[in-house]
Formats: C-alpha cells, structure tokens, sequence
C-alpha cells in the first residue's frame, strides 16, 4: 500500500481510497481501501496484487490464474494494481483462465445436493463416483469458454461412448498386441515401415507426426481439449479402426514387425498423451 500511493495512482474520495485503473485500462478506478462509514477494510483485489507480487519475486514469472468467468473483472484490477507498482512486473502478468460452470448429471438428473458439501458438488465427490482420471478427462475434453455438462453414468460407462475409456481401452488393445506377439520392442526400430501401404496405416501415421504440434499448440494456448481431441479423435479412433480392419501378427515377418512398429509408436502416442493430461495408461483392460 505503501508502494502504491508513492507511486502516484492512488487517490482519496469520500474517505475511500482508490487507484487510478482507468490509467492501465479498467472501465473505472476501484476503490482499494472502504470509507470508514463502510467498515474502513481493503478490497479484495488488494490482497489478491500482494499475493502475485510475492509469486513474482519467489520466481513464478509465468503464472496462470484458473478462475469462474464471474471473476472476469479481476484480471483487469490486478494486473492494473502491479503495473502502477512500477516493480518490473510485465504487462499482462499473470495469465488468467477463465472457465464457464458446470453442470453435474446423474440418472438423467442434475445433481445439486451434496452431503459433505451441502449445496452443491464439490470435485472429490465427482471422484468418489467416475475415479480420478473421469473426472480430469471429462473437464480437460472441452473448452474453458464452453459449458460442461459432466455426466457421470457416461464417464462410469465402459463403452466406446465414454472418451476416456475409448482412449484407455486403445492403448490396452496395443498391449495385449504386443504381449501375444512377445518380442523386443526396441528391434521394431528396425522395421521396414514401407511395407505399411494400406489407408489406414497412413491415415494412422500421419496423426502420429502431428503430435508434437499438437502438444506444443495446446500449451501456447492453455488449451488442454487440443490435446483430448487428438488422442480420441484422430488416434484412438484411426487405431480402433485399423484394428478392426486389419491383422497385426501375419505370416509375414517383415509385414507384421511394420505393423507392430507402427502400433508400439501409436502406443506411446497415447501414453504421452495421458500422461501430459494426468490420466493413466492401463494395460489391461
């Protein structure tokens, strides 16, 4: 507070003290300390710049704030009360995430009653009933900006209707592939892949290439749901459907050792996947 009326962004008016956010782009200044009539206490975006500086100083400088959309001003406040600091805090620090809310569905009803929690669900009930990896697949699989509806007789399901279980249950099948066919994983180095010429091998392939692009797209953008689209859409499915298309462990060796390679790369695809996400790989399913 010291700090801020140095700096000359601050004024009093009726006894309350505000900061001159209009100078750093707000619509209008807001008041940082009440009028003694109204209590005499800070706002509570003064604490929220106080805690950032210290985030600044102890090294976080790349911070990502996820919040409710209702807290849209705040982005705008505390980024004004660190840039009238004048401390070296960059514009545009911290980042902000802003998601809308969530609706809860259970029997083809929308729950609102917790009873730990009284009015509403909280995220540990949600696991309690989907698991951990439901609950974060299900809130990573679509944009912040969009409304979820989390459903959770679909994340409990194990059918190709549920995301998380058709990516799981792809990286499985992969698995059970590899361990009917029992060798080295380290020799499918060696496979001539251009014996893969069927479109479903291409189609495959080609979405492997596209991973790291994928991966490095999603984090510029804080956009986990890149990440969910593309092992669901464009790899589980390809691999789904090339295995239902298709035999991986044929007579012929030099055939089945590209197939297999191609496989054990969709494999790790989908694990680095999961991993990037928190949710596990499971061998089996």
């Amino acid at each position: 507070m010291s700090t801020l009326r140095a700096s000359g962004h601050t004024y009093e008016e009726n006894d309350a003290l505000f900061l001159r956010t209009t100078e750093f782009g707000d619509d209008k200044d807001r008041v940082m300390k009440k009028s003694a009539a109204k209590g005499g206490d800070y706002t509570y975006f003064v604490p929220d710049v106080a805690y950032h500086v210290t985030k600044w100083e102890r090294g976080y400088h790349r911070a990502i704030n996820v919040q409710g959309a209702d807290h849209h001003s705040t982005t705008m406040r505390v980024r004004a009360g660190l840039q009238a600091l004048g401390v070296g805090i960059p514009a545009g620090y911290p980042d902000y995430v802003l998601h809308q809310m969530v609706t809860v569905m259970k029997g083809g009803e929308e729950m609102k009653i917790s009873k730990r929690a009284g009015s509403y669900v909280t995220v540990r009930d949600l696991i309690d009933e989907v698991g951990r990896d439901g609950v974060r697949y299900f809130f990573l699989m679509r944009r912040v900006d969009s409304q979820l509806v989390f459903d959770i007789d679909l994340a409990r399901s194990q059918s190709d209707d549920n995301p998380v279980y058709y990516v799981q249950y792809a990286h499985a099948r992969i698995c059970s592939v590899l361990r009917e066919w029992g060798g080295d994983i380290a020799s499918l180095a060696g496979a001539d892949v251009s014996r893969l010429t069927s479109p479903y091998e291409a189609a495959l392939a080609q979405k492997l290439a596209e991973f790291p692009q994928i991966l490095a797209r999603a984090a510029a953008e804080f956009a986990p749901h890149l990440v969910t689209y593309f092992l669901h859409d464009d790899v589980a499915a390809r691999l789904h459907t090339y295995y239902n298309s298709e035999r991986f462990l044929v007579e012929d060796e030099s055939l089945k050792l590209a197939r297999l390679a191609l496989v054990a790369a969709t494999r790790q695809v989908l694990a680095n996947g999961l991993a990037v996400l928190g949710v596990s790989a499971p061998e089996r399913m």
